[in-house]
């Protein structure tokens, strides 16, 4: 059955022409059929170089926006319409103007991570990879830094010469990490390393060895002399982390789940491919080109991992 079901998602791809992405969060199966797995950024910048005529997009509604904005010629497909981000819903066009007045003079950054209006409001783009960076390069001495908290406080800690005003969002599976939990996992594994995404809460990146994006992640596996590695991400990383690393043991977090990336499976992909019309992302003009332009800005910006 399942078999089948790949054998007909491989055929639409070769007779469409589809490049298939998937996140790191996705479902096993799901990252293993996809052409590239990545982060968000990473796979959007993948599709605007691709000659594909369709981009079939794992993830969440957000990162299919931010393909779209970055190739708006090319048909950019969610297979599941309804998986979103609570964290992105968290910050919205009309708050974010009247935000925006109540601090004049604040540059704006917006997490990649954010709806496409949301991103149409802003200066500049960033994802975790590259926020340090992304408000070094800014001119402006005040940054309104959104819908993350806890990457806004993260980014704080690194940038001392600017003040950041954090957005009271958070992503939920991030946040939900404590102390406690870090505190019995490396006690449990006390010759591990401890790696934690910038989204969890500085109680948490305070424990850690390293805070990485989930590139950063798999760059500092590879690396690292590490056999045990405590990961505070997502539990879908670890399946890469896994394939490319062997010989070493990951330690996940069985709470840090996200539903929304979950949701996909392989039979949602190849609805996705025989129904195309109903699972095709839309960026209307003005936003698209507004949102554009601080995507563009962002990628110019080097990760800092």
């Amino acid at each position: 059955m399942i078999e089948n079901l790949k054998q007909k998602i491989e055929m639409l791809i070769k007779e469409k022409n589809v490049l298939f992405l998937a996140h790191n969060y996705q479902r096993p199966e799901v990252q293993d059929m996809a052409h590239h797995v990545g982060d968000s950024l990473e796979l959007s910048i993948l599709a605007s170089k691709s000659d594909a005529d369709i981009i079939l997009f794992a993830g969440v509604h957000f990162m299919a926006e931010s393909a779209k904005i970055l190739s708006p010629d090319k048909l950019v497909l969610l297979p599941k319409i309804d998986a979103g981000c609570p964290m992105a819903d968290m910050a919205d066009e009309e708050s974010l103007i009247a935000t925006k007045k109540k601090h004049p003079g604040a540059a704006v950054v917006s997490y990649v991570n954010s709806t496409a209006k949301v991103k149409a409001h802003s200066d500049i783009c960033c994802t975790s990879a590259n926020a340090v960076r992304v408000v070094q390069s800014l001119d402006a001495k005040k940054i309104l830094f959104l819908p993350d908290r806890n990457l806004a406080m993260y980014t704080a800690s690194k940038v001392r010469d600017k003040e950041i005003i954090p957005w009271p969002g958070y992503c939920s599976v991030h946040d939900n990490l404590d102390a406690k939990e870090v505190i019995e996992q490396k006690a449990a594994h006390p010759d591990a390393m401890f790696m934690a995404h910038p989204e969890c809460r500085q109680e948490v990146l305070e424990l850690a060895d390293y805070a990485a994006s989930t590139s950063g992640m798999l760059k500092l596996a590879k690396e690292s002399d590490s056999k045990e590695i405590i990961v505070g991400t997502e539990i879908g990383l670890i399946h890469r982390l896994e394939k490319e690393n062997p010989t070493k043991e990951f330690i996940g977090f069985r709470k840090m789940v996200c539903a929304n990336m979950k949701k996909t499976g392989l039979d949602d992909i190849l609805h996705a491919l025989e129904n195309v019309d109903e699972h095709a992302i839309q960026v209307p003009e003005p936003t698209l080109s507004m949102a554009k332009k601080a995507l563009d800005k962002m990628v110019a910006v080097p990760r800092n991992f």
